[in-house]
């Protein structure tokens, strides 16, 4: 079984590339993020053609998120309870798999623009928020998922440049203090699970070569409980779909399970 993570940054531009990634590599389930439209502009039929049931939360312009998924679904929960927020950046859902209900949850984490910023504050109450919907979620379904888009580089070993770039957005202890909290919960980094290639990265900016220089961040996660990290066997960022012409500025993380 696998399950993916990718930041597509506009769906209307790029479901020609999503649509030939899936067709190459059929996961069981993708969570997708930036998705910047709205939810009856969402190409169901377009997915249903490759095999995939979608849940989707959008948003004219910005944010956005979706879960694809070749099983079917069932209570989906759309942003985070509790939390008054008009952005769309959570999607949950449980995911009937042959193994068993799987609970799926997809984000697309608050940038925060820069610290002191009332962007950054409202990172810091909305990842407050996230990690209290986490608990409640894992108390409910110990088979449980985080996937997304977490713009957050939790370890200097996450940054092409963690002394120049210190304390600065991405690399604050806050928001690494936030990140190692939900792994206190009890969920697991995937990525982190196995020996991984020195200067792994899942995003780099589109200035100055940032791709080709590897100038890039590990900002996309995909974090699993106690359950299943006995099941994981891979994890792995796929550079591929970020050679293609017009691409998203992130690659498709996946996690394998047996």
């Amino acid at each position: 079984m696998q399950i993916a993570t990718w930041n597509i940054n506009s769906l209307t531009v790029r479901l020609p590339q999503v649509l030939a990634w899936l067709a190459t590599n059929p996961v069981d389930a993708l969570g997708l993020q930036e998705l910047k439209l709205t939810d009856d502009k969402f190409p169901h039929d377009a997915f249903k053609e490759l095999g995939y049931e979608a849940v989707a939360l959008g948003q004219k312009t910005y944010n956005g998120v979706a879960i694809l998924s070749r099983h079917p679904m069932r209570d989906v929960v759309r942003n985070i309870p509790a939390f008054g927020d008009e952005q769309a950046r959570v999607i949950g859902a449980t995911l009937d798999t042959p193994s068993g209900p799987l609970r799926l949850l997809n984000g697309y984490f608050v940038n925060g623009q820069e610290p002191g910023s009332e962007k950054f504050a409202y990172k810091m109450r909305w990842l407050q928020a996230l990690q209290d919907m986490v608990r409640a979620e894992m108390a409910a379904h110990p088979g449980l998922v985080l996937v997304g888009d977490f713009n957050v580089a939790p370890e200097d070993r996450d940054s092409y440049d963690p002394v120049g770039l210190r304390e600065t957005i991405h690399h604050t202890t806050e928001e690494r203090n936030h990140f190692q909290a939900l792994l206190a919960l009890g969920l697991t980094d995937a990525f982190r699970m196995f020996d991984q290639p020195e200067k792994a990265y899942s995003w780099w900016d589109y200035r100055m070569l940032g791709f080709q220089k590897n100038r890039g961040l590990r900002i996309d996660h995909i974090l699993v409980s106690e359950a299943l990290k006995p099941r994981v066997t891979a994890c792995v960022v796929d550079r591929v779909p970020r050679k293609n012409p017009q691409p998203s500025d992130h690659a498709p993380v996946v996690v394998t399970m047996s």
